[in-house]
């Protein structure tokens, strides 16, 4: 085929725009036509007035400004071949419009399989009984939810491209309500998204370990394709810390799988939870850098000693946290944890559904409260906070030396409109395309 066989529509139609990126399609393409059909197949495309930071301008001693300069950034089969100096004038590029490139974002913590979005709004309408009442709500909803539960995952899906994530890890209900039918029809969806998205499973005993018996859906869960098990407030709803624990460290050794267990108890027994896990790991050295807490609301709960103790050991045995950075009365110890090497990351948790009506499905606008939770205000906390929406990957290193992108990277890049990435952080910048491992998706 000739390059200018291909019409913009195929173009379109064939890079995975759809109808969300055509508004996208029209302004950024240009005058592309010529080599549409290079970039449609996702083999080859060059991109012209790319904004990337250089380095950090100091005044006595601190950052007061990021420095940018425009470039060509040449993608061939997926990956990042070259970055050149600009060609405002070429005919053959892609014209990015000097909006900034940044790497694409990471939700780490967001439940795909069980959403109201895609669907008619609903506002949340929780009843008594806390978790436990949450538990019984589910089991009446949850076999009408799984009618559209895979039409609405792939818009939920969709939402989250359009604001910068090309990656997510959800977890996904296993329980004796659904049994695995939740993570079948969640695997449809990311199957027919599986082109201009990524993701990974985590088997989620939303319903308890042994409270309604998941043990049997989990285990058989757990030979299938996901890669973490999971739990929930092992002592409130299961009444045994240290017997759901240890089925879910075995199960996951047994299966190579990591952990990532929702912890919402925030008083002696989440901290025992805590404590306990910790020694697990530490027994279990495979589990290093594959356990992850969510929420994990009880560091909040403790004193400011205790609180570095326990970061100390978290960062020693490699356990992560997955925070959907909570404010109000419940402020997370995140520069704590930050200072002790903690891998820390988040996420949107639900998306209006039955347990919130919120979410904007944005990780940039987390990394926004997270700065102004914690006062991270400056020109060079803003930049490093932007690592809580990319998965801990920054363009520039604490010294101002640039380390993003490089050739050989895979093409995994937003561009949003802004001058550099404290003004995307503080101003939450619109985002105005993503490409997934060198394919245009939005």
């Amino acid at each position: 085929m000739k390059k200018t066989e291909i019409s913009r529509k195929e173009f379109i139609r064939m890079s995975g725009l759809g109808l969300a990126g055509v508004a996208f399609a029209s302004g950024l393409l240009g005058t592309a036509d010529a080599f549409a059909g290079d970039a449609a197949g996702g083999k080859s495309y060059l991109l012209k007035n790319v904004r990337l930071e250089t380095g950090f301008v100091y005044e006595e001693g601190e950052v007061v400004h990021t420095t940018t300069d425009l470039f060509c950034v040449d993608i061939k089969d997926g990956k990042i071949k070259s970055i050149t100096a600009n060609k405002p004038a070429a005919t053959n590029a892609i014209d990015a419009k000097g909006w900034l490139m940044l790497p694409a974002f990471r939700d780490m913590h967001i439940h795909l399989d069980k959403t109201f979005y895609g669907g008619p709004w609903q506002a949340t309408r929780r009843g008594p009984g806390g978790v436990k009442g949450m538990i019984a709500l589910e089991q009446k909803i949850l076999p009408e939810m799984l009618k559209t539960s895979t039409y609405r995952a792939e818009k939920l899906v969709e939402l989250l491209q359009s604001k910068g994530t090309h990656f997510a890890r959800s977890h996904v209900n296993i329980e004796p309500t659904s049994r695995l039918q939740s993570l079948t029809n969640l695997q449809k969806a990311l199957e027919n998204k599986k082109n201009s998205f990524g993701a990974e499973l985590v088997a989620f005993p939303q319903h308890g370990v042994f409270y309604t018996n998941s043990v049997p859906y989990l285990r058989e869960a757990a030979k299938m394709d996901i890669d973490f098990i999971g739990g929930l407030d092992p002592y409130t709803i299961d009444g045994a810390i240290e017997k759901t624990i240890d089925f879910t460290v075995q199960l996951a050794l047994d299966n190579k799988k990591g952990i990532d267990i929702h912890l919402h108890e925030s008083g002696e027994s989440g901290l025992k939870t805590v404590e306990y896990l910790i020694k697990k790991v530490n027994e279990h050295p495979a589990l290093q850098h594959k356990t992850f807490l969510s929420h994990c609301f009880v560091l909040a709960k403790i004193d400011k000693v205790k609180q570095e103790e326990i970061a100390e050991q978290l960062g020693a045995a490699g356990i992560g946290i997955v925070s959907t950075i909570p404010f109000g009365g419940l402020i997370m110890p995140i520069p704590t944890l930050y200072k002790h090497n903690v891998n820390v990351m988040t996420g949107n948790d639900s998306i209006i559904d039955h347990w919130s009506s919120f979410g904007s499905g944005s990780v940039l606008e987390k990394a926004h409260t997270m700065a102004q939770l914690y006062g991270y205000s400056s020109e060079f906390l803003l930049s490093r906070s932007l690592k809580l929406a990319t998965g801990n990957v920054l363009p520039l290193d604490d010294k101002g030396v640039q380390q993003w992108p490089k050739a050989g990277d895979t093409a995994d890049l937003v561009l949003v409109d802004a001058s550099c990435s404290a003004e995307a952080v503080a101003r939450i910048s619109p985002v105005k395309s993503l490409i997934n491992k060198g394919q245009i998706v939005y």
